[in-house]
Protein backbone atom coordinates (compact mmCIF):
# COMPACT_ATOMS: atom_id res chain seq x y z
CA UNK A 1 0.00 0.00 0.00
CA UNK A 2 1.57 3.57 -0.87
CA UNK A 3 2.01 5.90 1.58
CA UNK A 4 1.86 9.12 1.46
CA UNK A 5 5.24 11.30 0.98
CA UNK A 6 4.85 13.49 4.28
CA UNK A 7 5.52 9.93 6.42
CA UNK A 8 8.64 9.29 4.81
CA UNK A 9 12.22 11.04 4.24
CA UNK A 10 11.76 13.56 1.57
CA UNK A 11 15.58 13.90 0.71
CA UNK A 12 17.80 11.08 -0.34
CA UNK A 13 21.34 10.76 -1.79
CA UNK A 14 20.72 9.03 -4.80
CA UNK A 15 17.19 8.69 -6.63
CA UNK A 16 17.04 5.95 -9.03
CA UNK A 17 14.05 6.67 -11.93
CA UNK A 18 13.31 3.00 -12.98
CA UNK A 19 13.00 -0.40 -11.18
CA UNK A 20 14.00 -2.29 -14.50
CA UNK A 21 17.39 -4.38 -13.20
CA UNK A 22 19.59 -1.51 -14.68
CA UNK A 23 17.45 0.88 -11.62
CA UNK A 24 17.54 -1.66 -9.07
CA UNK A 25 21.49 -2.81 -9.58
CA UNK A 26 21.87 0.66 -9.36
CA UNK A 27 20.24 0.85 -6.38
CA UNK A 28 22.00 -2.46 -4.51
CA UNK A 29 25.21 -0.63 -5.66
CA UNK A 30 24.66 2.99 -3.63
CA UNK A 31 22.90 1.69 -0.80
CA UNK A 32 25.94 -1.34 -0.51
CA UNK A 33 28.06 1.76 -0.45
CA UNK A 34 26.28 2.89 2.74
CA UNK A 35 24.26 5.62 0.86
CA UNK A 36 20.42 6.51 0.99
CA UNK A 37 18.57 5.37 -2.09
CA UNK A 38 14.87 5.74 -3.44
CA UNK A 39 14.01 3.57 -6.20
CA UNK A 40 11.05 5.00 -8.37
CA UNK A 41 8.80 2.59 -10.26
CA UNK A 42 5.54 3.60 -12.24
CA UNK A 43 4.47 0.17 -12.70
CA UNK A 44 4.71 -2.67 -10.56
CA UNK A 45 8.04 -4.46 -9.64
CA UNK A 46 8.49 -7.17 -12.05
CA UNK A 47 5.93 -6.02 -14.50
CA UNK A 48 5.88 -6.76 -18.26
CA UNK A 49 5.69 -3.67 -19.79
CA UNK A 50 8.99 -2.72 -20.91
CA UNK A 51 12.41 -4.40 -22.15
CA UNK A 52 12.76 -7.11 -19.68
CA UNK A 53 9.71 -9.05 -20.13
CA UNK A 54 10.13 -12.89 -20.83
CA UNK A 55 11.52 -15.75 -19.15
CA UNK A 56 15.27 -15.05 -20.75
CA UNK A 57 17.70 -13.34 -22.46
CA UNK A 58 20.68 -14.48 -24.75
CA UNK A 59 23.95 -14.25 -23.15
CA UNK A 60 27.13 -14.51 -25.09
CA UNK A 61 30.85 -12.88 -25.33
CA UNK A 62 31.37 -12.17 -29.13
CA UNK A 63 30.42 -8.62 -30.12
CA UNK A 64 31.66 -7.11 -33.66
CA UNK A 65 33.14 -4.62 -31.28
CA UNK A 66 35.86 -5.30 -28.93
CA UNK A 67 34.85 -2.72 -26.55
CA UNK A 68 31.45 -4.48 -25.84
CA UNK A 69 33.38 -7.82 -26.02
CA UNK A 70 35.66 -6.68 -23.02
CA UNK A 71 32.90 -5.58 -21.03
CA UNK A 72 30.77 -8.22 -21.28
CA UNK A 73 34.10 -10.46 -20.02
CA UNK A 74 34.38 -7.51 -16.98
CA UNK A 75 30.62 -8.20 -16.08
CA UNK A 76 31.05 -11.80 -15.79
CA UNK A 77 32.94 -11.60 -12.07
CA UNK A 78 29.58 -9.26 -10.93
CA UNK A 79 27.30 -11.59 -12.23
CA UNK A 80 29.18 -14.27 -9.93
CA UNK A 81 29.03 -12.03 -7.27
CA UNK A 82 25.31 -11.43 -7.77
CA UNK A 83 24.51 -15.32 -7.98
CA UNK A 84 26.55 -16.45 -4.91
CA UNK A 85 24.86 -13.60 -2.50
CA UNK A 86 21.43 -14.84 -3.95
CA UNK A 87 22.42 -18.13 -4.00
CA UNK A 88 21.04 -19.36 -7.15
CA UNK A 89 22.34 -19.49 -11.05
CA UNK A 90 21.06 -16.91 -13.38
CA UNK A 91 23.94 -17.05 -16.14
CA UNK A 92 23.49 -20.48 -17.94
CA UNK A 93 25.95 -21.96 -20.57
CA UNK A 94 24.31 -24.04 -22.65
CA UNK A 95 26.45 -22.44 -25.39
CA UNK A 96 25.75 -19.66 -27.92
CA UNK A 97 25.44 -20.93 -32.05
CA UNK A 98 25.76 -17.88 -34.55
CA UNK A 99 25.22 -18.48 -38.59
CA UNK A 100 23.78 -17.51 -41.87
CA UNK A 101 25.49 -15.00 -44.39
CA UNK A 102 28.75 -13.76 -42.31
CA UNK A 103 29.22 -10.58 -43.99
CA UNK A 104 25.79 -9.12 -43.37
CA UNK A 105 25.62 -6.20 -40.62
CA UNK A 106 22.79 -6.30 -38.27
CA UNK A 107 22.18 -4.33 -34.55
CA UNK A 108 23.43 -7.77 -33.37
CA UNK A 109 26.64 -7.45 -35.14
CA UNK A 110 28.11 -9.47 -38.06
CA UNK A 111 29.82 -12.87 -37.99
CA UNK A 112 33.06 -12.21 -39.49
CA UNK A 113 33.52 -9.21 -37.35
CA UNK A 114 32.47 -11.13 -34.16
CA UNK A 115 35.32 -13.75 -34.75
CA UNK A 116 38.02 -11.54 -35.43
CA UNK A 117 37.19 -9.83 -32.15
CA UNK A 118 36.74 -12.99 -30.28
CA UNK A 119 40.83 -14.03 -32.03
CA UNK A 120 41.85 -10.90 -30.88
CA UNK A 121 40.91 -12.09 -27.29
CA UNK A 122 41.98 -14.81 -27.20
CA UNK A 123 38.56 -16.62 -26.60
CA UNK A 124 36.61 -19.86 -27.81
CA UNK A 125 35.01 -20.96 -30.48
CA UNK A 126 34.62 -23.38 -33.36
CA UNK A 127 34.04 -22.40 -36.69
CA UNK A 128 31.39 -24.66 -38.75
CA UNK A 129 30.14 -24.71 -42.09
CA UNK A 130 26.23 -25.55 -43.04
CA UNK A 131 26.02 -29.08 -43.12
CA UNK A 132 27.66 -29.03 -39.59
CA UNK A 133 25.35 -26.54 -38.33
CA UNK A 134 22.76 -28.87 -39.34
CA UNK A 135 24.23 -32.26 -38.78
CA UNK A 136 24.93 -30.65 -35.15
CA UNK A 137 22.04 -28.67 -34.04
CA UNK A 138 19.01 -30.13 -36.15
CA UNK A 139 18.50 -26.80 -38.85
CA UNK A 140 17.46 -27.64 -42.05
CA UNK A 141 17.90 -26.44 -45.88
CA UNK A 142 20.46 -23.95 -44.93
CA UNK A 143 21.35 -21.89 -48.15
CA UNK A 144 24.96 -23.33 -48.69
CA UNK A 145 27.15 -20.63 -48.40
CA UNK A 146 25.83 -20.42 -44.92
CA UNK A 147 28.50 -20.54 -42.11
CA UNK A 148 29.26 -19.77 -39.02
CA UNK A 149 30.99 -20.36 -35.21
CA UNK A 150 30.04 -21.99 -31.86
CA UNK A 151 31.18 -19.93 -28.57
CA UNK A 152 30.54 -22.62 -25.68
CA UNK A 153 30.51 -19.72 -22.66
CA UNK A 154 27.11 -18.69 -24.05
CA UNK A 155 23.99 -19.04 -23.35
CA UNK A 156 20.94 -17.67 -21.37
CA UNK A 157 20.00 -15.76 -18.64
CA UNK A 158 17.12 -16.23 -15.89
CA UNK A 159 15.65 -12.55 -16.58
CA UNK A 160 12.68 -13.31 -13.21
CA UNK A 161 15.55 -14.78 -10.94
CA UNK A 162 17.96 -11.69 -12.36
CA UNK A 163 15.53 -9.19 -11.02
CA UNK A 164 13.93 -10.80 -7.81
CA UNK A 165 17.36 -11.06 -6.62
CA UNK A 166 18.07 -7.62 -7.48
CA UNK A 167 15.19 -6.60 -6.21
CA UNK A 168 15.71 -8.70 -2.43
CA UNK A 169 19.23 -7.22 -2.31
CA UNK A 170 18.53 -3.56 -2.88
CA UNK A 171 16.34 -3.79 0.08
CA UNK A 172 18.38 -6.14 1.70
CA UNK A 173 21.17 -3.17 1.49
CA UNK A 174 18.84 -0.06 2.80
CA UNK A 175 17.11 0.91 -0.29
CA UNK A 176 13.67 1.83 -0.68
CA UNK A 177 11.24 0.59 -3.57
CA UNK A 178 8.33 2.41 -4.69
CA UNK A 179 6.36 1.26 -7.13
CA UNK A 180 3.39 2.48 -8.88
CA UNK A 181 4.68 6.18 -8.23
CA UNK A 182 5.05 7.80 -12.01
CA UNK A 183 7.70 10.24 -11.94
CA UNK A 184 6.13 13.28 -13.74
CA UNK A 185 9.74 15.89 -13.72
CA UNK A 186 13.19 16.29 -13.10
CA UNK A 187 14.60 19.51 -11.94
CA UNK A 188 17.96 19.53 -11.41
CA UNK A 189 19.91 22.78 -9.97
CA UNK A 190 24.03 22.88 -8.87
CA UNK A 191 23.03 21.86 -5.73
CA UNK A 192 20.41 19.02 -6.34
CA UNK A 193 17.45 17.26 -8.09
CA UNK A 194 14.21 17.47 -7.36
CA UNK A 195 12.02 14.72 -8.49
CA UNK A 196 8.38 15.04 -8.39
CA UNK A 197 5.88 12.13 -8.98
CA UNK A 198 1.95 11.77 -8.67
CA UNK A 199 2.33 11.54 -4.61
CA UNK A 200 4.52 14.41 -4.19
CA UNK A 201 8.18 15.41 -4.27
CA UNK A 202 11.69 14.41 -3.52
CA UNK A 203 15.23 15.92 -3.35
CA UNK A 204 18.28 14.52 -3.94
CA UNK A 205 21.80 14.67 -4.51
CA UNK A 206 21.82 12.75 -7.36
CA UNK A 207 19.56 11.31 -9.81
CA UNK A 208 20.06 8.03 -11.91
CA UNK A 209 17.71 7.42 -14.94
CA UNK A 210 16.84 4.22 -15.62
CA UNK A 211 13.63 3.70 -17.06
CA UNK A 212 14.52 2.62 -20.58
CA UNK A 213 12.05 3.56 -23.51
CA UNK A 214 10.06 5.86 -20.66
CA UNK A 215 13.10 7.83 -20.52
CA UNK A 216 12.54 9.98 -23.44
CA UNK A 217 9.51 11.81 -21.77
CA UNK A 218 11.69 12.77 -19.11
CA UNK A 219 14.21 14.16 -20.35
CA UNK A 220 12.62 15.72 -23.04
CA UNK A 221 11.82 18.72 -21.35
CA UNK A 222 15.49 19.14 -20.27
CA UNK A 223 16.29 19.62 -23.86
CA UNK A 224 18.22 16.29 -23.60
CA UNK A 225 17.87 14.00 -27.03
CA UNK A 226 17.32 10.42 -26.36
CA UNK A 227 17.15 9.91 -29.94
CA UNK A 228 16.02 6.30 -29.83
CA UNK A 229 13.74 4.31 -32.06
CA UNK A 230 10.87 1.72 -30.58
CA UNK A 231 9.84 -1.29 -31.45
CA UNK A 232 7.39 -4.06 -30.29
CA UNK A 233 9.55 -7.46 -31.21
CA UNK A 234 7.12 -10.57 -31.94
CA UNK A 235 8.01 -13.68 -29.68
CA UNK A 236 6.34 -17.13 -29.40
CA UNK A 237 7.52 -20.47 -28.18
CA UNK A 238 7.69 -23.94 -29.69
CA UNK A 239 7.62 -27.47 -28.81
CA UNK A 240 10.71 -29.89 -28.91
CA UNK A 241 9.51 -33.15 -30.23
CA UNK A 242 12.47 -35.13 -29.02
CA UNK A 243 12.71 -34.76 -25.86
CA UNK A 244 16.28 -35.85 -25.86
CA UNK A 245 17.88 -32.89 -28.35
CA UNK A 246 18.17 -29.39 -27.30
CA UNK A 247 19.22 -26.08 -28.97
CA UNK A 248 22.15 -23.65 -27.83
CA UNK A 249 21.06 -20.27 -28.32
CA UNK A 250 21.35 -18.93 -31.70
CA UNK A 251 21.23 -16.27 -34.20
CA UNK A 252 20.73 -16.71 -38.05
CA UNK A 253 22.08 -13.85 -39.80
CA UNK A 254 20.06 -13.32 -43.18
CA UNK A 255 19.90 -10.55 -45.77
CA UNK A 256 16.96 -7.94 -45.51
CA UNK A 257 13.92 -8.85 -47.54
CA UNK A 258 11.64 -6.01 -48.61
CA UNK A 259 9.33 -6.49 -45.96
CA UNK A 260 11.83 -6.67 -42.69
CA UNK A 261 15.19 -7.79 -41.83
CA UNK A 262 15.06 -11.51 -42.12
CA UNK A 263 16.68 -11.89 -38.18
CA UNK A 264 15.45 -14.82 -36.73
CA UNK A 265 16.95 -15.78 -32.75
CA UNK A 266 16.09 -18.59 -30.30
CA UNK A 267 17.17 -20.70 -26.82
CA UNK A 268 17.06 -24.40 -26.05
CA UNK A 269 14.28 -25.21 -23.00
CA UNK A 270 14.84 -23.39 -20.02
CA UNK A 271 17.81 -24.83 -17.37
CA UNK A 272 16.13 -23.61 -14.54
CA UNK A 273 12.40 -25.26 -15.26
CA UNK A 274 10.90 -28.31 -16.57
CA UNK A 275 9.22 -28.61 -19.73
CA UNK A 276 9.57 -29.09 -23.89
CA UNK A 277 8.87 -25.62 -24.41
CA UNK A 278 11.63 -23.37 -26.90
CA UNK A 279 11.37 -19.23 -27.70
CA UNK A 280 12.21 -18.45 -31.25
CA UNK A 281 11.48 -14.78 -32.54
CA UNK A 282 12.42 -12.62 -35.43
CA UNK A 283 14.71 -9.00 -34.73
CA UNK A 284 12.76 -7.12 -36.97
CA UNK A 285 13.63 -3.83 -36.62
CA UNK A 286 10.21 -2.07 -38.81
CA UNK A 287 6.98 -0.31 -37.57
CA UNK A 288 8.68 2.06 -35.32
CA UNK A 289 6.74 4.27 -32.80
CA UNK A 290 7.45 7.02 -31.10
CA UNK A 291 5.27 6.57 -27.48
CA UNK A 292 6.34 4.07 -24.98
CA UNK A 293 2.77 4.44 -23.53
CA UNK A 294 1.26 3.97 -27.09
CA UNK A 295 2.35 0.18 -27.21
CA UNK A 296 0.04 -2.11 -28.39
CA UNK A 297 1.41 -5.35 -26.84
CA UNK A 298 -0.12 -7.50 -29.33
CA UNK A 299 2.32 -9.32 -32.01
CA UNK A 300 1.74 -8.37 -35.40
CA UNK A 301 0.51 -11.69 -36.28
CA UNK A 302 2.66 -11.29 -40.07
CA UNK A 303 5.84 -11.42 -37.78
CA UNK A 304 3.98 -14.44 -35.81
CA UNK A 305 3.82 -16.04 -38.88
CA UNK A 306 7.01 -15.27 -40.37
CA UNK A 307 8.82 -16.86 -37.61
CA UNK A 308 6.58 -20.28 -37.25
CA UNK A 309 6.95 -20.78 -41.37
CA UNK A 310 11.12 -20.27 -40.68
CA UNK A 311 11.19 -22.72 -37.80
CA UNK A 312 8.63 -25.27 -40.13
CA UNK A 313 11.36 -24.55 -42.67
CA UNK A 314 14.58 -25.19 -40.73
CA UNK A 315 13.60 -26.47 -37.51
CA UNK A 316 12.64 -30.17 -37.76
CA UNK A 317 12.86 -30.96 -34.13
CA UNK A 318 10.31 -28.23 -33.62
CA UNK A 319 6.29 -28.24 -33.75
CA UNK A 320 5.75 -25.34 -36.16
CA UNK A 321 2.99 -23.97 -34.32
CA UNK A 322 3.34 -21.38 -32.68
CA UNK A 323 2.23 -21.31 -29.05
CA UNK A 324 1.64 -17.89 -26.36
CA UNK A 325 2.60 -15.45 -28.76
CA UNK A 326 3.77 -12.15 -27.12
CA UNK A 327 5.73 -8.98 -27.77
CA UNK A 328 8.74 -7.16 -25.82
CA UNK A 329 9.27 -3.48 -26.12
CA UNK A 330 11.93 -2.54 -27.41
CA UNK A 331 14.55 0.89 -27.64
CA UNK A 332 17.33 1.24 -29.96
CA UNK A 333 19.69 4.08 -30.43
CA UNK A 334 18.59 5.55 -33.90
CA UNK A 335 22.75 5.66 -34.10
CA UNK A 336 23.39 1.95 -34.88
CA UNK A 337 27.31 2.53 -34.07
CA UNK A 338 25.74 3.45 -30.61
CA UNK A 339 24.62 0.48 -29.15
CA UNK A 340 22.70 2.21 -26.24
CA UNK A 341 23.31 5.38 -23.63
CA UNK A 342 25.03 6.23 -20.46
CA UNK A 343 26.37 9.15 -19.13
CA UNK A 344 26.13 12.86 -17.64
CA UNK A 345 23.32 14.35 -18.67
CA UNK A 346 24.92 17.18 -21.18
CA UNK A 347 26.74 20.36 -19.81
CA UNK A 348 23.82 22.36 -21.38
CA UNK A 349 21.50 20.90 -18.48
CA UNK A 350 21.56 23.21 -15.50
CA UNK A 351 23.36 21.02 -12.83
CA UNK A 352 24.38 18.05 -15.37
CA UNK A 353 26.55 16.51 -13.13
CA UNK A 354 23.61 15.31 -10.98
CA UNK A 355 22.14 13.80 -13.16
CA UNK A 356 22.90 10.29 -14.98
CA UNK A 357 21.19 8.35 -17.73
CA UNK A 358 21.17 5.05 -19.01
CA UNK A 359 18.86 3.46 -21.56
CA UNK A 360 18.01 1.66 -24.87
CA UNK A 361 19.61 -1.05 -26.49
CA UNK A 362 20.37 -5.09 -25.78
CA UNK A 363 21.72 -4.61 -22.97
CA UNK A 364 20.40 -7.28 -20.58
CA UNK A 365 24.31 -9.13 -20.25
CA UNK A 366 25.38 -6.05 -18.54
CA UNK A 367 23.50 -5.37 -15.54
CA UNK A 368 25.46 -5.97 -12.79
CA UNK A 369 28.23 -3.47 -14.31
CA UNK A 370 25.82 -1.00 -15.66
CA UNK A 371 24.18 -0.62 -12.23
CA UNK A 372 27.73 -0.09 -10.20
CA UNK A 373 28.98 1.96 -13.15
CA UNK A 374 25.72 4.50 -13.20
CA UNK A 375 26.65 4.57 -9.06
CA UNK A 376 30.04 5.20 -9.71
CA UNK A 377 29.77 8.32 -12.41
CA UNK A 378 27.17 10.03 -9.59
CA UNK A 379 29.07 9.81 -6.71
CA UNK A 380 32.66 9.85 -7.89
CA UNK A 381 32.44 11.47 -11.02
CA UNK A 382 34.10 9.00 -13.00
CA UNK A 383 33.55 4.87 -13.79
CA UNK A 384 36.77 2.71 -14.20
CA UNK A 385 34.75 1.00 -17.26
CA UNK A 386 35.03 1.84 -20.63
CA UNK A 387 31.70 3.26 -21.43
CA UNK A 388 32.64 6.63 -22.80
CA UNK A 389 31.83 6.02 -26.49
CA UNK A 390 28.01 5.83 -25.35
CA UNK A 391 28.19 9.75 -23.63
CA UNK A 392 25.19 12.18 -24.95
Amino acid sequence: MTASVSTRPTHYDIVVIGGGPVGLAAACAGARRGHSVLVLEQYEILHEHGSSGGAERQWRLQYAQEDLARLTVEALPLWAELEQAGGRRLVHRTGSLWFGDTATSTNEGQVNAAVAVLDRLGLPYEWLAAKDIEERYRFARLPGHYEGFFQPDGGMVDVRATLWLLYEQARAAGARVRDREPVRAIEPDDNGVTVRTEHGHYRADHVIVAAGAFSAPLLRPLGIDFDVELYEMATAYFRCVDPDFDYPTWFAFQRPTEEDTNLFYGFGRLPWATGDLVRVAPDFEVDVFDDAYGASRTPAPRHVKRTADWVAEHMPALDPNPLHPGTCLIALPKDHERQFYFGHAPDSVPGARRLVVHGAGWGFKYIPLLGRACVELALDGRTGYDLSRFAF
